[in-house]
């Protein structure tokens, strides 16, 4: 009986020792770090891996996640330099870079970001008027991750990102400015119709410039083209008038030449004289002048013609 008294306590004995040596073995996952103590005193951190405490005088203090973290503030309360009250909430995206000091720099964290963020904010926003709040989210954003990053390295945590959420005015400023954002849009279209009528004016008024000066130089090119037409006439009637005045010349050249070629005598040039000046006289010249070489020629066929016409009467 005592032999199985002893074989139990044996058993369980060992079956204590190997659960206190399971409990000691600890495995740290990937993006996590555990914080260990000695005695309640800090000792290390365990980064990823396989690692081994010793029982009864080392733990694990904290187990703390090395990923990015996100957190959404409720809305706080703001005033701004124009006395205007307001509710905006944030979102902080922070992540923890020693955990040692993330375990011992601050009691609570999270309630701490909060509180910063919270006072931080009613500083940036209590130096700015509203319209500067509603339109500088930006230069309100880089300034609070600027400090908070600043106020928490104490605290092994690094804010890489501060974003505002939502800005509420009172809902008497949001009406407003509702009405004030109707008014600049109808301004606006008001400004957009004029513009798009005195681009249309324009473009009428430069067609109708455009078509004048088309139709200003169709006319102009048409008398340029009818001037030349009329020069270009006159130029070939000129050019057949001096043809046929050349043409005439030739031929009273080609007559006189045939004339002396032929040798006449003094009878046959008083008589064509005697017929051109007949030819004259038949015309509308009041004063005919005779050559004195045909004087006596023009005499003896004047008396010749007297003849004649005596004579005539008898034959009846």
């Amino acid at each position: 009986m005592d032999n199985i008294i002893s074989a139990a306590m044996g058993l369980i004995v060992i079956l204590i020792v190997l659960i206190i040596l399971g409990s000691c073995i600890k495995v740290v996952p990937q993006s996590r770090a555990f914080v260990v103590e000695r005695l309640g005193a800090f000792r290390t951190v365990w980064g990823v891996g396989l690692h081994i405490k010793v029982p009864l005088f080392e733990r694990v203090a904290k187990n703390v996640s090395l990923k990015e973290q996100v957190v959404d503030f409720p809305p706080q309360p703001v005033i701004t330099k124009d006395n205007v009250t307001m509710q905006i909430d944030t979102v902080i995206y922070f992540q923890i870079t020693d955990p040692k000091l993330y375990a011992y720099g601050v009691e609570n964290p999270m309630s701490a970001i909060e509180n910063l963020t919270a006072t931080t904010l009613r500083n940036i926003i209590g130096d700015l008027e509203l319209d500067q709040s509603l339109t500088s989210r930006d230069h309100i954003n880089g300034q609070m991750r600027a400090i908070l990053d600043e106020a928490t390295d104490n605290w092994g945590i690094k804010v890489n990102r501060v974003e505002l959420k939502n800005i509420m005015p009172p809902r008497d400023i949001q009406e407003s400015m509702e009405k004030q954002m109707r008014a600049e849009r109808e301004r606006r279209e008001a400004i957009l119709q004029a513009e798009g009528q005195k681009q249309s004016q324009i473009l009428v008024a430069e067609g109708e410039k455009q078509s004048a000066i088309l139709k200003a130089d169709a006319a102009k090119q048409a008398a340029i083209l009818q001037a030349e037409g009329a020069k270009q006439a006159k130029i070939l009637e000129a050019e057949a008038e001096a043809q046929a005045i050349l043409k005439v010349q030739q031929a009273t050249a080609d007559a006189i030449k045939l004339i002396n070629e032929a040798a006449p005598g003094d009878g046959v040039i008083k008589i064509k004289a005697l017929e051109a000046f007949q030819a004259a006289a038949n015309g509308k010249a009041t004063k005919i002048i005779i050559p004195s070489e045909i004087q006596g020629l023009a005499g003896l066929a004047a008396a010749g013609k007297t003849v004649f016409s005596t004579e005539e009467p008898k034959a009846e």
